[in-house]
């Protein structure tokens, strides 16, 4: 999710409508072959479905999963707030 281009992606199918690979390219510099590494880098992620329509693949935004990063990213971040707190207890004895 860090990534820019996969954060683009993500916003461009959050509206809910498929799309293909092409479209996706669509306005963008990137290759087909870009944005077809980044798709699978989101489907294994579980952010984006695909699916095969005729000779393409059309792909959908998941949003299922956003509420499980959303837990995980929280969690990190009351895990580094804990240890920064930690920290400057320690810096300041």
């Amino acid at each position: 999710m860090g990534d820019p281009t996969r954060l683009s992606l993500l916003t461009t199918l959050s509206d809910g409508r498929e799309r293909s690979i092409a479209g996706l390219s669509v306005g963008t510099v990137l290759t087909r072959q870009a944005v077809t590494k980044h798709l699978h880098v989101l489907e294994q992620a579980g952010l984006v479905r695909s699916a095969k329509v005729g000779r393409e693949s059309h792909y959908a935004f998941q949003p299922d999963r956003i509420g499980e990063m959303r837990a995980y990213l929280d969690s990190v971040s009351r895990h580094w707030d804990d240890a920064l707190e930690r920290l400057r207890a320690f810096v300041e004895r």
